[in-house]
């Protein structure tokens, strides 16, 4: 069993993370390999492996920022200057029990913290440290129901063709232990630019799966009938959905 998670984890390094600044990451035959990666990937690792954690002394003190830029609407704006007192996570679709959690609410939930590094698939890394809500928590609060297959993270940023940003995870990869809804970033509370208020943070798939300024989770059944049905913004483009590394 080590060695084959040491072959699946080796693919999506040398295809993904580890991915050469320069590489045409639009480019067909890019993704070709990837998607190829992606089933062994998802089968041989699913949620056996554990992301690495580091030190203190690890900790990259300038997180690098990435992705689309700040939300700058009206919206949004009026969250940030209201110190997103007023900011919601509402939890639905296919749930027992819808719910709606104000920051406080998700502060006074148990927290975890962890020291991770987040891959990006242009071919830089950096390692925070997160503290923050673990999503399976949240999913045991609102009860998933027996049609819930995926859960999907809506965002409030919006590309540069006017999509918001969405991912998804599946339930198993949902329930992993070191998925978070991370509120803090190194000791402080999320800035704007790294994804404030609430942001997904998952260590053990790329950057792009990690969806910043969260303000709704649905759990669907499909995400076929979502936007072009890939299952993400950058799963749309041609990524790879399971993006493990």
């Amino acid at each position: 069993m080590k060695r084959s998670l040491f072959v699946a984890s080796s693919i999506s390094a040398a295809l993904a993370a580890c991915a050469p600044i320069g590489t045409k990451l639009n480019d067909s035959g890019f993704h070709k390999v990837l998607s190829g990666a992606e089933g062994l990937n998802h089968l041989v690792l699913g949620t056996h492996g554990l992301a690495k954690e580091y030190a203190e002394s690890d900790v990259d003190k300038d997180f690098r920022m990435n992705g689309f830029s700040t939300p700058s609407d009206a919206n949004y704006n009026r969250l940030q200057n209201g110190n997103f007192r007023d900011y919601r996570l509402v939890i639905d679709g296919a749930v027992e029990r819808r719910q709606t959690f104000t920051l406080d609410r998700l502060r006074a939930m148990k927290q975890q913290t962890q020291i991770t590094r987040h891959d990006c698939v242009e071919g830089w890394s950096a390692i925070g440290k997160w503290r923050g809500v673990r999503l399976s928590d949240l999913l045991d609060a609102v009860g998933p129901r027996s049609d819930a297959r995926y859960v999907v993270f809506h965002c409030m940023d919006v590309s540069p063709d006017n999509v918001p940003y969405y991912e998804s995870l599946d339930l198993q990869q949902a329930h992993h232990p070191q998925a978070l809804m991370a509120l803090d970033l190194n000791g402080r509370a999320l800035d704007p630019d790294h994804g404030a208020p609430v942001r997904l943070r998952v260590p053990t798939q790329l950057g792009y799966k990690s969806a910043k300024w969260v303000n709704r989770i649905e759990l669907v059944g499909s995400y076929r009938n979502l936007y072009s049905g890939a299952g993400g913004y950058w799963e749309d483009q041609g990524y790879e959905w399971y993006a493990g590394i």
